[in-house]
């Protein structure tokens, strides 16, 4: 089948290089020269695991890429990957998903041939229908079900695990009011079901953008729940990973997301509960139990410091901050619970010398190297809701230090902080004997307590 993507964010890429694999034939649509010209190499415009080999054996042959929208016409379905990022009071701002649309109803102009576009883009209920359709509608000079049809596919990638999550997906939810639509959905898929045979949840299309939106809200409640639990564990001389361990022993509840800690971060969650709760106030219902999981979440970092605080003063002292990414597996820095971390080190006058496996590059956006002078200029290019000048931090006096290992950040610190499970802290050791004063302050339950290491987790 011949497919059309348009953006080649994370999500796009993605979905692009799979759907690839699976056989179909894809041309990337994309306004970024660079990352076209990157596609076209076969190389990967963004850090995910996997996703680099597929486009190198893809790329030349059932993969291109382009920056003419035209080459929708030579295909029989388009996805919408494009960016939904926030608003200030936290709904989506579907600008960009906009122009692509009107765009792609351009291109198809005139076009006999039926054509279905597929929203793949995390949308607000009633997106796809009210806003998305119109918009193609009008640049088409044509009427929806008959010169072109409309459909929603959500996504559920985890970043580090993208390529895995879509070619053995949990499920695959397919959203179409009518018949063509719905059967060429399915024949996009078609090839994935024969492969991994995942439940196949057929269903209206506002309903399946709900779902992703449920999904996220969901899991996000469960870390913040636990997380909840975990502080009171502390409290009360606990250890919140044996009482989690145990729980997660119940199939109702299930382990997986009980790990609790620093919190939630990444594009989806943040971004995804804002969508929901200004939704949710804009119909006039106050999200109560929506609003108390992202305060437990915002709340954390807090906590760590506050640990550290009891500690002494860090003021002058040199302080790690070991993993600067969201999450291990990926360089995305968005929401990362590093951030508020170093933000309040700075505030407390700590020399900060941070560490990542991948993801220094992404946080000189928000908080230059020392020496370097940041003027808000750089290109974010993390992902599909990346916000550049949002990330960018302009100034001196938020500028750290970035060590090329952990034992480099290590040597010489009063304290270090892990705000990122990396496999490789969990290996670190004698690392800990070159600080200053073996303060580790563990925010992911990664490090090994051992004697001569001032060792404090964060909710254990």
């Amino acid at each position: 089948m011949k497919i059309s993507i348009v953006g080649s964010g994370y999500v796009g890429t993605t979905l692009a290089a799979c759907l690839a694999d699976l056989g179909h034939d894809i041309v990337c649509i994309d306004v970024d020269e660079r990352i076209v010209e990157q596609l076209q190499a076969g190389e990967a415009p963004i850090y995910e695991p996997g996703l680099a080999d597929l486009l190198s054996e893809h790329a030349g042959s059932r993969l291109r890429a382009t920056t003419d929208y035209g080459a929708v016409v030579e295909t029989d379905a388009t996805f919408l990957a494009l960016p939904t990022p926030s608003d200030a009071d936290g709904s989506i701002d579907t600008s960009i998903l906009e122009a692509g649309a009107r765009s792609l109803g351009e291109a198809i102009r005139g076009e006999a041939d039926s054509h279905l576009v597929i929203v793949k883009s995390t949308v607000i209920p009633g997106t796809t229908q009210d806003v998305v359709a119109p918009i193609v509608a009008d640049a088409a000079g044509q009427v929806v079900g008959e010169g072109f049809d409309v459909a929603m596919n959500p996504e559920f990638l985890r970043e580090g695990h993208a390529v895995s999550d879509f070619l053995d997906p949990d499920k695959v939810v397919l959203g179409a009011e009518r018949s063509p639509a719905a059967e060429l959905l399915d024949e996009v898929y078609a090839p994935l079901v024969e492969r991994a045979a995942p439940p196949v949840v057929r269903t209206g299309i506002r309903e399946a953008e709900m779902i992703k939106y449920a999904n996220n809200a969901l899991l996000a409640t469960k870390v913040s729940a636990m997380n909840e639990l975990g502080n009171v564990c502390k409290e009360l001389g606990v250890d919140a990973y044996e009482v989690a361990d145990a729980v997660g022993l119940d199939n109702r509840i299930g382990r997986a997301f009980l790990d609790s800690g620093l919190g939630w971060g990444g594009s989806c969650f943040p971004k995804d509960l804002a969508a929901v709760i200004a939704a949710a106030r804009g119909t006039g219902y106050e999200p109560e139990l929506l609003e108390a999981v992202v305060a437990v979440n915002d709340r954390q970092p807090g906590r760590m410091l506050a640990m550290l605080d009891e500690r002494g003063d860090v003021a002058g002292e040199r302080v790690a901050v070991l993993g600067l990414s969201f999450k291990p597996g990926t360089d995305d820095v968005r929401e990362s619970r590093a951030v508020p971390l170093i933000d309040g080190l700075l505030d407390r006058g700590a020399h900060v010398v941070a560490y990542d496996p991948v993801a220094g590059d992404r946080m000189r956006e928000r908080f230059p190297a020392l020496g370097e002078r940041d003027d808000g200029a750089h290109a974010d290019e993390g992902g599909d809701d990346h916000d550049a000048g949002a990330n960018a931090a302009g100034y001196r006096d938020r500028a750290i230090e970035y060590a090329d290992s952990a034992a480099d950040a290590l040597a010489g610190a009063v304290a270090a902080v892990v705000a990122t499970d990396w496999d490789e802290f969990a290996a670190l050791d004698e690392e800990f004997d070159l600080m200053a004063r073996p303060v580790v302050l563990d925010g992911r339950h990664v490090v090994e307590p051992r004697a001569g290491i001032d060792y404090e987790g964060l909710t254990w």
